[in-house]
């Protein structure tokens, strides 16, 4: 049998969203899943807004997606670990995920995978600044509102909650210049890394791809969204010789 060498990191697929091609973005993650080989795979890192809008009641989920389902349901009766991470679209994913076999984590989650020190997670509210957006992401964790929530019918909340993600920027198609050395999230970085040793900060969340080396030599990777077909990626880490690269879908 093979090693498991192999370690998966997407984000940002943003699965359900009605703009541009939805059945075609659904089409391409499932192909992207599936050319995932089970036997050489260690791990899949879901980093965060894999869904455009997730909302779960005790009885009820989003419909949809099931051959996203089944393929993940593949991977991990095959042996692969699979890991999501909250984004700030999918957010209010509970039990259901876990009962499925996916494990929840929360940013920053720092892991060694292969000899090589990996800090991840959506990027969302990660560095100074965003005060606002810190205290709207605060509620939205807080139990009391997400009772709050659940109190409207779920025909009510789900076009609420599809609505409201329509007049978000990757909606609007409105590109985001991150900002270099200023980009709160690379601030949070560099902070990171003077106390703890990282060989690789990997985000989504900003729609844009970098690629930036700290003054520790540690790289802070963010992958691009899937909106656009043929400008999706993946990454793609091989602990047998240590490599970290950068993939599409052909």
């Amino acid at each position: 049998m093979a090693d498991r060498t192999l370690t998966y990191f997407v984000s940002d697929v943003h699965l359900g969203l009605d703009v541009k091609d939805p059945k075609d973005r659904e089409r391409r993650f499932v192909k992207f899943l599936r050319s995932i080989p089970p036997e050489r795979t260690e791990a899949l890192y879901m980093l965060g807004d894999i869904w455009d809008f997730w909302y779960e009641y005790w009885d009820v989920v989003p419909k949809g997606y099931v051959r996203v389902f089944s393929t993940l349901m593949d991977l991990m009766e095959a042996g692969v670990k699979v890991y999501f991470f909250q984004g700030n679209h999918d957010i209010w994913c509970y039990w259901y995920f876990k009962e499925l076999g996916m494990q929840i984590l929360q940013q920053p989650y720092y892991i060694n995978i292969g000899g090589k020190a990996f800090c991840l997670g959506h990027g969302d509210g990660l560095g100074p600044g965003h005060k606002w957006y810190k205290l709207m992401r605060w509620g939205f964790r807080k139990p009391f509102f997400q009772r709050i929530f659940s109190l409207l019918h779920p025909w009510l909340a789900f076009r609420f909650g599809q609505g409201w993600s329509k007049h978000s920027r990757v909606a609007k198609n409105v590109p985001y210049a991150f900002r270099g050395e200023d980009e709160p999230l690379y601030v949070y970085s560099l902070e990171y890394s003077k106390k703890r040793h990282v060989d690789y900060f990997i985000f989504g969340h900003f729609h844009c791809k970098v690629d930036m080396t700290l003054p520790s030599g540690a790289r802070l990777l963010v992958l691009k969204d899937w909106m656009d077909a043929g400008e999706e990626d993946y990454f793609l880490f091989n602990s047998a010789d240590a490599s970290l690269g950068c993939f599409g879908i052909s």
